[in-house]
């Protein structure tokens, strides 16, 4: 099983909430789901959230120390696997999928004998299709270009760039079928988008790359790409992400 974590933010039942999940395993689920079909939870209400529910500064270090025994425990009863943590509303849930719940009580009073003074739930249910894993951990479409745009910000910032600056950003799609093909390129160019070059990825899936001068900021290139994605996805296109140069003025 593959380590690879991501972090993003999304909404829950109207609630913002910050999922931490391992995207690693991703490619694994349909097998992982034999031999580990119970998930399972932890469930602690915060102590000091901080308005919007979300884990405070203040607090994060009690409950990644709670998260670190958790996982401490996990490994000693040799019972499942942590695929996620979801913070929302007031409450910090962390998510297993475990082989056998005989000694889940076992685990438990381990991993949470320093942590008394935190009201907590537990349990666990089948979920051997892992519906939690694919339907509230892993990342809509849409919530990954946010995850990909805010990691080129961070690196594009990193480079000391002004995110503000206008500058040429280039984006990519690719058709599932090109039956709309030239009535896409019409509303790309409507929107003032210059048309590059066709291009055509390893599976030989054919596709164009086109450009505009746009900010870089987060924000401004969240609401560009989703509406990019909208926009392919109604012309039975697959929008495939974006990319610059920095810019340190």
């Amino acid at each position: 099983m593959q380590e690879y974590w991501e972090l993003y933010m999304k909404n829950l039942e109207g609630k913002p909430a910050s999922i931490q999940f391992n995207a690693g395993i991703s490619i694994e689920v349909e097998e992982l789901g034999y031999t580990y079909p119970t998930i399972a939870f932890v469930k602690a209400k915060l102590k000091d959230p901080k308005e919007n529910g979300l884990l405070s500064e203040n607090e994060e270090p009690e409950i990644l120390f709670m998260e670190d025994k958790l996982e401490a425990s996990m490994i000693k009863f040799r019972i499942g696997k942590y695929v996620g943590r979801v913070i929302s509303d007031g409450y910090v849930t962390f998510l297993y999928y475990v082989q056998y719940t005989y000694n889940w009580p076992d685990f438990i009073e381990f991993a949470l004998s320093e942590h008394g003074s935190y009201d907590v739930t537990n349990g666990h249910q089948e979920d051997g299709e892992w519906n939690y894993y694919k339907k509230l951990l892993y990342p809509t479409p849409r919530e990954w270009q946010l995850i990909q745009n805010h990691k080129v910000c961070d690196n594009l910032k990193e480079q000391g760039d002004n995110l503000h600056l206008e500058r040429l950003i280039e984006h990519k799609l690719y058709f599932q079928n090109e039956n709309k093909k030239e009535e896409l390129i019409k509303v790309l160019e409507e929107m003032e988008f210059k048309i590059g070059k066709e291009i055509v990825n390893e599976d030989g899936i054919k596709g164009l790359e086109f450009y505009r001068i746009d900010k870089a900021f987060y924000h401004d290139v969240d609401e560009l790409t989703l509406n990019l994605i909208d926009i392919a996805e109604s012309h039975h296109a697959q929008y495939d992400g974006w990319e610059t140069s920095a810019m340190k003025m």
